[in-house]
């Protein structure tokens, strides 16, 4: 058989280059849809399996910036849950990537997402403006909600537990961590409150029998009393 001519064997390079890039094209266009895939959040509810976050996901959110505060009550609501340090670490850094991911809910969108319809939803004058309130039952906090109040378009202006129903001012002997949320305070003795020293950190001072306490609270609630 006669060797083939040059032709040919250019046909053939040509080809087999063809094919090359055609490979290459179609890898590329693979991992820049495992790129985009990896980067789309398409909202907590809509994942299955380790990506679920719901109800107890959102908890162990709350209770990592809880554990600045009171790392020994977290521990022990740890063990309660069946739940490791390393899955609160983990809800911790998923509820904030979804915070900041484009395309995720926003808001009271990204609570409702997560925690299903609220148990309550009202409308609450704050000042000369006017803000929806929606709160969730926890099952984490019995007796408690967690509470977001929202202004146009679902932008939540802040975010705390509350007591869903009156009751009489709690005794000093009463004031428990995650027992007791800021309101609760308001009837002792000189009782002022103020911003704490990192994101919904808050903090409550007041006088018991002459001597001055400091409540520390995160989300609202209590967390600790220090002596002032």
């Amino acid at each position: 058989m006669p060797a083939p001519g040059p032709a040919r064997l250019t046909r053939a390079r040509l080809t087999r280059a063809r094919l090359t890039r055609a490979r290459l094209t179609r890898a590329r266009l693979t991992r820049a849809r495992l790129t985009r895939a990896r980067l789309t959040w398409h909202g907590a509810a809509r994942y299955t399996g380790r990506m679920t976050f719901g109800v107890r996901q959102f908890e162990l959110a709350l209770m990592h910036r809880m554990r600045d505060l009171n790392p020994a009550r977290v521990e022990e609501a740890l063990a309660a849950m069946g739940a490791t340090r390393a899955e609160l670490r983990d809800a911790h850094a998923r509820w904030t990537r979804m915070a900041y991911a484009p395309g995720a809910p926003k808001g009271v969108a990204a609570l409702c997402r997560t925690l299903g319809p609220p148990a309550h939803r009202g409308v609450r004058q704050a000042g000369s403006l006017t803000c929806e309130v929606f709160r969730w039952a926890l099952p984490s906090w019995p007796g408690l909600e967690f509470e977001a109040l929202a202004g146009p378009g679902g932008e939540v202006w802040n975010q705390w537990f509350v007591r869903p129903s009156p009751r009489a001012a709690p005794a000093f002997g009463e004031l428990v961590p995650w027992a007791c949320v800021v309101a609760d305070l308001a009837a002792f003795p000189g009782a002022t409150q103020g911003e704490g020293g990192a994101p919904h950190h808050w903090t409550a001072g007041f006088t018991h029998e002459g001597a001055g306490y400091r409540a520390l609270f995160v989300y609202g609630l209590l967390q600790r009393l220090d002596r002032a």
